[in-house]
This record gives C-alpha cells, sequence and structure tokens, in this order.
C-alpha cells in the first residue's frame, strides 16, 4: 500500500479518498465537472464501481466517499433514473441519502431509503453494504435493539469483519446517538477477543476510546481537565499500546480506510501525552489527513500540522510529550 512506503514525508493535505488514486482521480474529475449528473459523471462512477468488483472493502470506501462527495449534487439520482435495476445506483443512492441524513439529523424519505437497500440486496445478494446502509437509517430512525441485530447479522455474515459496519455499529449504540456508555462498552468487550489484530475493523476499540475522550472534553470544567486520564490505565492504555506498536508496520494492514484508522492512532497517542510515539504513525500517513478525529477542536488540516510538529520535536527530544 503507497502509505506504507518509505518515501519523504509529503505536505499535509485532506484526503477523503486515501491512498486510493482511481477514487481520487475520479473524485478529481466530478469536482471539475460540478457533478451535475450528466451521462459522463455517471458513466464515470459506474466503471469505478464496476471495476471494484466484489471487493467488499474498498467498494464500501469508494461508495461511502463518493455518497459523501454527491450527496447535493445530481450525480445519484440521475444513474439511478437511468438503470432502476441497478445494484450499485441503488447503493450509490441510498448511501447519498444516508449521508445527508447524518449530516441533518433527519432521512429525507426513510421508507424510500430501506427499499432501495432491500432492493439492491435482492439484486446483489452477497454484497454486505446495503444491509450496512441499513444499519446508519437505524442511528437516525432510532430503530429497536432487536430489528438493528437483525440487519448487523445480515451485514457481517457476509463480510465478518466489514470496517463500516463495526463502525455503525458503535455509532448506533453511543450516548451521543441514543445509546448508552454501557452499551458501547458491552459491544467493545464482545468484539475485542474475537477481531485480528489487523483486521479491517481492529480500530473500533480506539475509535469508541477517542470518542469518549473528545466526549470528556465536549463537556468542559473537571471532566475535561482530566480527560487525559483516561489513557493511562486498564484496557484502553493497553489498545493504545498495542495500535502503536502494529499499525504502522509496512504491510499489517491492508484494508482501504487503513489510512483513516491511523488518523485515529496518532491522534489517540497525542491526546495521551505520547507525541514522539506518534511520529511513526505521522510518517506512515504520508501527509494523509481525515477529517475526524483532528476536526472537533479546530480545522482538521491545521490541527493535524500542530501536532506533526510536535511529534517530531517529541522525537528529536527523545521524549513522548503532550
Amino acid at each position: 500500500m503507497p502509505l506504507f512506503s518509505s518515501r519523504t514525508s509529503r505536505r499535509p493535505r485532506l484526503s477523503p479518498a486515501l491512498d486510493d488514486a482511481e477514487l481520487t482521480r475520479v473524485l478529481g474529475r466530478l469536482s471539475k465537472r460540478g457533478g451535475s449528473g450528466r451521462s459522463a459523471d455517471v458513466a464515470l462512477v459506474a466503471s469505478l464501481l464496476e471495476e471494484t468488483g466484489d471487493d467488499w472493502d474498498r467498494r464500501c470506501h469508494r461508495v461511502s466517499v463518493l455518497a459523501e462527495a454527491t450527496a447535493d449534487t445530481g450525480v445519484a439520482a440521475a444513474w439511478l433514473g437511468r438503470e432502476p435495476h441497478s445494484a450499485d445506483a441503488l447503493v450509490l443512492h441510498a448511501w447519498a441519502g444516508l449521508a445527508r441524513g447524518l449530516r441533518d439529523g433527519h432521512l429525507e424519505d426513510a421508507g424510500e431509503l430501506v427499499s432501495q437497500c432491500h432492493r439492491a440486496a435482492d439484486l446483489r445478494p452477497e454484497d454486505p453494504l446495503p444491509w450496512v446502509a441499513l444499519i446508519g437509517v437505524s442511528r437516525i430512525e432510532r430503530y429497536g435493539q432487536n430489528d438493528v441485530n437483525a440487519v448487523w447479522r445480515q451485514a457481517t455474515g457476509r463480510d465478518r469483519w466489514h470496517r463500516e459496519a463495526y463502525l455503525q455499529m458503535l455509532a448506533y449504540l453511543s450516548p451521543e446517538e441514543g445509546g448508552s456508555s454501557a452499551s458501547v462498552l458491552d459491544f467493545v468487550d464482545v468484539v475485542r477477543s474475537r477481531i485480528p489484530a489487523n483486521a479491517p475493523c481492529a480500530a473500533v476499540e480506539l475509535t469508541a476510546a477517542v470518542r469518549q475522550y473528545q466526549g470528556l472534553l465536549a463537556q468542559g470544567g473537571v471532566r475535561a481537565m482530566t480527560a487525559g486520564q483516561l489513557w493511562e490505565g486498564g484496557q484502553i492504555a493497553t489498545a493504545l499500546d498495542q495500535a502503536a506498536a502494529l499499525w504502522a508496520k509496512p504491510g499489517f494492514f491492508q484494508h482501504a480506510a487503513a489510512p483513516a484508522d491511523l488518523n485515529v492512532l496518532a491522534y489517540a497517542l497525542c491526546a495521551a501525552g505520547r507525541a514522539a510515539d506518534a511520529h511513526p504513525v505521522f510518517q506512515a500517513l504520508q501527509g494523509m489527513v481525515s477529517s475526524w478525529p483532528w476536526d472537533v477542536d479546530g480545522p482538521a488540516l491545521q490541527r493535524f500540522e500542530q501536532h506533526l510538529a510536535k511529534s517530531e520535536r517529541g522525537r528529536q527530544g527523545g521524549f513522548g510529550g503532550s
């Protein structure tokens, strides 16, 4: 994977496509054209997803990024209008609607979105992505736990370690979205012992910890001042140590969103006062910046660059630094 090369670090830049060169090319061409939904735009997106085939991990990365990029354009609707029986067109249209719903806090037509997911699942039964999208719908509509568990089994039954399925379920269970801290802890405890160290969903535990840390900061007062203690002991400290030791090694991760998980690790190490330990992670990233988790307390690129500089100073000084 390009992100694990040994070349000199590149200048930090926000990179929604991460190190997916073909996706980057498509996003660039769509941006230049304005995403109007013209035949050329539709053909470009359709060709990319067709080429992705049944690589479910890469497919999810490309669909989710394309959905975010085209959520407010006519691309997905134009494609579905031209090919109403295309599983790819249905999935992209559903994910674009989900992207808007998660952003705005409500769905334009939850029933239609659910219908599109089921139609896509019928057309391509082996694809986990329609079921993962339904977990996302459940976050907004607050469907009951039993219903969501059934959808979860459909998604992970098709791809056991599907990264986005785990992250969507984590969000559904979170106290910020109507769940509870206890539900998150139970989920993490159950999956921790089952997930291979280099699985696409391996970052779910550290993602949960970062969200908890950011939640404490958001509360202000004493909770914010003591938030750093979260990293100092117990299972979270162990998880952070293990990730720091393994994730940035060349070839350890192979999944499409690995750079996004390395961004989470770099953030967590810096939050824990271990800036020097974050240096190899920053080096592996080659300047690829994901908006979250950096954008919680300021512009993501600026916060990334500040912590990158701090990791350089920590490495040169031989200490972690905070």
